[in-house]
C-alpha cells in the first residue's frame, strides 16, 4: 500500500508539472480549454525549388537586370541635367544681382564741364514747375535754392487748369545770364489720371514719324504745346536776337515730350525764322524711351539725355503704359523684364524697328561702385552708343530713387563742381572749344555709320555735303546716300587748310592766331 501511494503521488506531481509547462504566458489561465501547438509546428516549411520551365522563363531575371541598369542610367542623366540647370540659374542670378549701372558706360570718355554746365541749372528750372511762387519756394533744392533761376525770367506758366488732360504743366523761362530761352516740362504726377492718359495713348508700332517710330501719346502732347507756344517762342527769339539759344528740357514724362518737341522744331525751323540747327538743344533728364534707334542716333547732335546711375526708366524696354500701369508691383515687373531680356539676342533687338530707346547723346552720372557702400564722388561719362544703349535693367535698391529730379540735380551739381576743380588744377590747357565741337561732329558721324553697319532699320547716315558752314547738320531728307571715304578725306583736307590759314606755330610749336586774322575771328 505504501508503495502504491508513493507511485500515485509521483504521477500526480508529473501531471501538475506538465500542466504548468503548457499554461499560457502571463500566468492567467483561460476558462476554455486551449490546445497549444508545439513551437516546431508553427515554422513555415521552405518552398520547394520550382521545376525548370521553358527558356523564356529562365531569361526573365536577366531582362529585369537590364531594366534596372537602364533606370539607374536615366536617373543619373536627369540628375546631371538638374545640376546643369541649377548651375546655370545660379550663374544668371549672380550676374544679374552683381550688375551695376556703372558697367553701361565703363568704356565711355569723360564729359567736360563746358558741355555739362547747363544740366544742374536746367534741373532747377524743371523744379520751378512745382513751385507756383518762386519768391517763396517750397520745393527748392536745400542749400542752393533756385540758384541761377531768376523769378522775373518766367515769361509763361501753364498749369493743369490750362492744359487739361493734354500734357503736363510747363513754363517758359528766359535766362539772360546764359542767353537761353527755355521751355521746361515737369515730370509724371502719380496721383493725376491725366498724365496716365498721355502714357496709355500708345501701342507698339502705332506712330511712325520721320522714318522711324515714336511714342504716340508723347508726340501728341508735344504737338499740343508747340501749337500753343510757337508764337511766344518766335517772338522771344526775335526780341533777344540770334545770340540766344532755344532750349527744351523735361524730366521723366516731360523728357520724352521735350525730345519730341525738339524733333518737331528741327524739322519745321521755318516756323521759327529758319533758326540754325546749332541753336536748338534739348536736355532730357531721366529720359523715357520715346523714339526708335535710328531717330535716337540721328538727332544726337541736338538731344542730350542725362541718366543717374541705376535709373530704371531709360533701361526698361517695356512700353511706358505697362510700366506705370503696374507701378505698385514695379520690382516684380523689373525682375520679369530682366529675365526675359536675358534670353533675347541683341541682333533681334536691332532688327525690331518699333523698339523705342532713350534719345540722343547720353550723359551717365556714376556715383556707386561694385561691393562698396554709400555714394562716391560722381563722375560723368558721355557717348553716342548704338549697342549697349542702357539695355540691362539693374536690380538694386536705387533704381527708383535715381529717377528723382532732386537727386539728379544734387549729383549733377556735385559732378560739375568736381570737373571744374580738376580742370583748374590741371597744368596743361583743356581741349579747345573748336576742337571739341569738331570731335562731337565726328562722333555723331561715327554713330550714324555704326548704325548703318549694324543694319538698324531705317538708319540714316549724313554725308559731308550735308554739313552746313556753321557746323550744323542739314535738315533731314527722305533719301540718304551712303557715306563714302572720298567726302571724308575732302573734309579733312579742307579743315587742315583752314587751320593753316588761321593759325601759325611759334618757337615752342604752339598754335597762335595770325595777326591779320585775329580781328576777324570772334570767340564765343
Amino acid at each position: 500500500m505504501c508503495a502504491q501511494r508513493t507511485l500515485c503521488r509521483g504521477r500526480t506531481r508529473e501531471a501538475q508539472d506538465s500542466k504548468a509547462r503548457r499554461a499560457p504566458p502571463g500566468g492567467h489561465h483561460s476558462s476554455s480549454p486551449v490546445s497549444w501547438v508545439p513551437e516546431e509546428t508553427t515554422r513555415e516549411t521552405p518552398p520547394k525549388p520550382a521545376a525548370p520551365s521553358s527558356g523564356r522563363s529562365r531569361r526573365q531575371p536577366r531582362r529585369s537586370g537590364r531594366g534596372g541598369r537602364g533606370a539607374a542610367s536615366a536617373m543619373s542623366v536627369s540628375c546631371g541635367l538638374e545640376w546643369v540647370v541649377c548651375l546655370g540659374c545660379t550663374r544668371w542670378a549672380w550676374k544679374r544681382l552683381t550688375y551695376i549701372g556703372a558697367y553701361d558706360s565703363e568704356t565711355w570718355p569723360p564729359a567736360t564741364p563746358g558741355e555739362f554746365e547747363p544740366v544742374p541749372r536746367l534741373c532747377r528750372v524743371v523744379l520751378a514747375n512745382y513751385d507756383p511762387d518762386l519768391s517763396d519756394p517750397k520745393f527748392a533744392p536745400p542749400g542752393r535754392g533756385y540758384a541761377g533761376v531768376d523769378p522775373r525770367g518766367v515769361v509763361r506758366r501753364a498749369t493743369y487748369e490750362d492744359v487739361g488732360n493734354r500734357c503736363p504743366p510747363y513754363l517758359i523761362y528766359v535766362d539772360e545770364a546764359h542767353k537761353e530761352i527755355v521751355l521746361a516740362v515737369r515730370g509724371l504726377n502719380l496721383v493725376r489720371n491725366a498724365d496716365y492718359k498721355v502714357l496709355m495713348d500708345n501701342k507698339l508700332g502705332m506712330q511712325m514719324f520721320d522714318g522711324g517710330y515714336v511714342h504716340h501719346g508723347l508726340l501728341k502732347a508735344a504737338q499740343f504745346i508747340l501749337e500753343r507756344e510757337t508764337e511766344t517762342l518766335r517772338d522771344l527769339l526775335r526780341r533777344y536776337g540770334p545770340e540766344y539759344k532755344l532750349i527744351f528740357t523735361g524730366h521723366s514724362l516731360g523728357s520724352g515730350i521735350a525730345a519730341l518737341m525738339t524733333v518737331l522744331v528741327v524739322n519745321n525751323r521755318k516756323e521759327f525764322d529758319n533758326i540754325p540747327r546749332s541753336r536748338i538743344k534739348c536736355y532730357a533728364l531721366a529720359p523715357a524711351r520715346c523714339m526708335s534707334l535710328n531717330l535716337a542716333v540721328k538727332y544726337a547732335d541736338v538731344i542730350n539725355s542725362v541718366v543717374l546711375q541705376d535709373d530704371f526708366l531709360p533701361r526698361t524696354p517695356t512700353p511706358l503704359e505697362y510700366i506705370f500701369g503696374s507701378i505698385f508691383c514695379l520690382p516684380c515687373l523689373l525682375f520679369l523684364i530682366c529675365l526675359r531680356d536675358t534670353f533675347k539676342q541683341d541682333k533681334r533687338k536691332f532688327k525690331d524697328p518699333r523698339r523705342l530707346y532713350a534719345p540722343g547723346r547720353m550723359y551717365h552720372i556714376v556715383e556707386r561702385k561694385f561691393c562698396r557702400c554709400g555714394r562716391f564722388p560722381p563722375e560723368v561719362r558721355t557717348a553716342i552708343p548704338v549697342e549697349g544703349r542702357f539695355e540691362h535693367v539693374v536690380l538694386s535698391c536705387s533704381t527708383t530713387s535715381d529717377h528723382a529730379i532732386a537727386w539728379i540735380e544734387r549729383e549733377s551739381q556735385k559732378a560739375l563742381e568736381l570737373m571744374m576743380e580738376s580742370e583748374n588744377a590741371m597744368a596743361p590747357p583743356p581741349q579747345q572749344k573748336m576742337e571739341r565741337l569738331q570731335s562731337f561732329e565726328e562722333e555723331h558721324k561715327s554713330a550714324l555709320q555704326r548704325a548703318k553697319t549694324l543694319d538698324v532699320p531705317h538708319a540714316a547716315d549724313l554725308s559731308e555735303e550735308e554739313i552746313l558752314e556753321d557746323g550744323s547738320t542739314a535738315p533731314p531728307s527722305d533719301t540718304h546716300s551712303e557715306t563714302t571715304t572720298e567726302p571724308k578725306s575732302a573734309g579733312r583736307t579742307s579743315w587742315d587748310a583752314l587751320m593753316e590759314k588761321l593759325f601759325t606755330r611759334d618757337e615752342d610749336g604752339k598754335l597762335v592766331v595770325k595777326k591779320d586774322m585775329a580781328k576777324e575771328i570772334v570767340v564765343e
